[in-house]
Parts: structure tokens; sequence; C-alpha cells
């Protein structure tokens, strides 16, 4: 390592100083009252921003480089400012810093603030802020902080709601520093349905609202006279993050969608693992109580009437459903009994071969045509044993995953 840095001219140690690791270099905030601004504890930062600043998250020129996107609370008006202890300049043979600025005003929208006395005025506007669009839902989480029940409630709006567009504008923005392929929606296209999130708060005597997080939904149309809605995007904003509000907003999408005959089911692009197991618990609370998965049921093995039943009432589809099913199995088997412990593990492990013997179907294809036939079989002989291995190691991951569901049910 020393020979390394010995190498380096004085020049590029000087350079190397100027790099600033931009996930730390961007300070969020939600703001309720001006005294937010110098309070730290209500500052977050992106956990990503290669989709800003390229794959090293990092932006070069400055130091102590401090990018602010102040947001206020509710309608998330924006402050948007840049600050520095020092800047490279051209003495520094042709060096020149990124340009900032311009990387994020390509994701926020225009019409933003650059100074603090123009934010707090809009901040005393706030009270004249009222979510948008249908009531769906209303419910109360208990903060340990504040010594009280916090008031949430839950929305759907869609861009005939006047100013919400803009408001979808700020709020995408978001979606950028918390999700790590996230994208812009098309919001011309009238599939799609917002579903939001927002906290009743109390300043001055007056009731606020304050934007907690949002999910947004695409109506795919299925011939000839249905629709599946698909989950696209998911964010609860990080200072809500842990309270229970993705769940919350998840099962009230999933009972909107209920209500409606033509919805076939529900399904999400590209889930996350996080949201793989938030919708485990969400599915498995609303079929806990259908016959269909009555303990006795569950021991007979997954059905045709399980499918149906969840299709039909929850617009659950049968991926989800089989999900769905091996948890509520797992409740009900009593896992220190030798015979049920291998009936479960066997029917889980039957669903988890299925891709393995297919992979093993073509393999063979492939050999037969190269290969003669001793090898064939000795290589499909290492397979099945890798194969064991690898089976036996999803079916653990599954079951732990599977008895987290399960605590964080019996706690509900």
């Amino acid at each position: 390592k020393t020979s390394f840095f010995s190498g380096l001219t004085a020049m590029e140690k000087k350079l190397a100083e100027y790099k600033c690791n931009t996930n730390e270099a961007i300070q969020l905030k939600l703001v309720r009252f001006p005294e937010d601004l110098e309070d730290d504890n209500t500052t977050f930062n992106p956990e990503y921003s290669h989709q800003v600043f390229g794959d090293d998250e990092v932006a070069f020129g400055y130091k102590g480089l401090k990018i602010l996107l102040y947001y206020i609370a509710g309608n998330l008006s924006t402050l948007f400012r840049i600050e520095y202890t020092s800047k490279v300049n051209e003495k520094f043979d042709c060096v020149e810093a990124d340009d900032v600025e311009s990387k994020i005003r390509e994701i926020i929208p225009p019409g933003f603030c650059t100074n603090t006395d123009d934010f707090v005025s809009l901040l005393e506007k706030e009270v004249n802020f009222k979510p948008f669009g249908m009531l769906l839902h209303t419910y109360s989480i208990h903060n340990e902080e504040a010594g009280e029940d916090i008031t949430y409630q839950i929305y759907k709006a869609d861009m005939t709601c006047p100013g919400f567009r803009e408001y979808h504008e700020r709020l995408q923005t978001f979606l950028m520093w918390f999700i790590e392929t996230a994208s812009f929606i098309d919001v011309d296209d009238e599939r799609w349905n917002y579903f939001l999130v927002f906290e009743k708060y109390n300043k001055d005597g007056a009731t606020l609202f304050a934007t907690v997080g949002y999910m947004t939904v695409y109506n795919y149309y299925v011939y000839p006279d249905k629709t599946r809605p698909r989950v696209s995007q998911m964010l609860i904003l990080p200072p809500f993050q842990g309270e229970g509000h993705g769940a919350q907003l998840l099962e009230t999408v999933h009972r909107y969608y209920m209500s409606s005959p033509t919805v076939l089911d529900i399904t999400a692009e590209d889930p996350s693992e996080s949201y793989v197991k938030l919708r485990d618990f969400v599915l498995v609370k609303l079929c806990q109580d259908l016959l269909c998965f009555s303990p006795v049921k569950l021991m007979q093995g997954f059905s045709q009437e399980m499918v149906t039943e969840a299709q039909q009432k929850l617009k659950i589809n049968k991926q989800h459903t089989r999900r769905v099913y091996e948890i509520l199995r797992l409740r009900a088997t009593n896992m220190g009994d030798a015979e049920q412990s291998r009936s479960y593990r066997l029917d889980v492990k039957r669903r988890l071969i299925g891709p393995y013997k297919k992979k093993q179907r073509e393999l063979a294809k492939m050999r037969r045509c190269l290969r003669p036939e001793e090898m064939t079989n000795q290589l499909n002989q290492i397979d099945l044993n890798l194969q064991r291995e690898q089976l036996e190691e999803s079916f653990q991951q599954l079951v732990s995953d599977y008895r987290r569901v399960l605590e964080r049910l019996a706690q509900a």
C-alpha cells in the first residue's frame, strides 16, 4: 500500500481530498416547524445516489460538500441549496468540479426555493394543505416518544385532483434516493392509480397533514373485461419506516381492489426482498380466516379450492396463494413431530425442485449431443448432490422467512 501512495503525485493527493460521498453529502428533511431546519435529528440521507451521481456515488471538486434538499412535510415544497467549504479552481491544471447543481435539477421539478426565508414563508401556508383524492382508511399507531396515539390516513388519488400532478412530481424525487432501480412513470397514462399515506399532526391548534409514503399501481387490461393491477412502486419515507405503514398501505390497496368485480388478481413488478416479506405478512393476515385454510385442510395439501377462493374473495394469484398455504401450514405443523415435519419438508421441496428438474432436463438434452454415456451419469450424480444441498439451503431459508411472518402475525 505504501508504495502505491508514495507513487501518487502531490497533485493527485490533493485532488483526492476533493472527493465527496454523495450519499453523505445529500441531506434530506421533511420540515413541519421552522426549528426543524436547524435540528440534525430531522435530517436523513439517501440509501442510493448512483442514478444521479454514477456507480461510485462520488461528487468531485468540493470539500465539505452539502447538498440540502428540504421538503415541507405536507405538500413537499422544496428548498434546494448547495454548500461547501472549498471548491477546486482552474489553478488545478484544468480540473473542473462536477456540476452538482444541474444533476440535481434534472430530477427535481422547477419552482423550488433557494433560500431559507422563502421556504419558511411557504411553511406558514402549509396549514392550507389537504390530502388529495378519496379517503380509504384511517388507523392509529401508538408513538412511544410522543406518548400518544398518532392518526394516519390513506387516500386514493389521480391526476384529475387539483394540484396533485405537481405534488406527485415532487414526491417521486424520493424514489431516486431509496429505490435501487427507480424510474419516473408516465403520469399521462390514465391506468395509473396512486395511494398516499398521511399523518395528521397539530400545529398552533390546527390540524395539518404530513406525507408518509405512497404506492403506484398500474391497471393492466386482461381480455375480455378484467384488469390485473400491478404494484409498481412503493415507498415509506425513512422517518416513518419500521412502524407498520407499509402493511397498512398494502392491505388497504388490496381491500380497495377486492371490492371491484372486474379485478382478476393483484401482482407486483420485480418485487424487492423487503416487499415480498411485507406481502407475505399482509396476504397471510387476509387469508388465515378463509375456510379453505383451516388446519385440517392445510394438512391435506395445496388444493384448487385454495387457489379459487383466494383469487375470488381476495384477488390473490396462484403463486402467492401457494406461499400463503406454505406459511399457514407451517403454523399448523408440529415441527417437533418427525412425521409431520417430514411431510411438510417434502411438500415444500417438491415445489422448490420444479426449476431444478427443468434445468436437469435441458442439461441432459445438451449432454446427449455432446458427451459419452458414462460421463453424463457421473455429472448427473455430482449435480444431484449439489442440488440436494441447494434445495436444503433454500428450504431452511424459506422456513426462517416464514417464521418471521408468523411472529409478526402473532403480534398483530
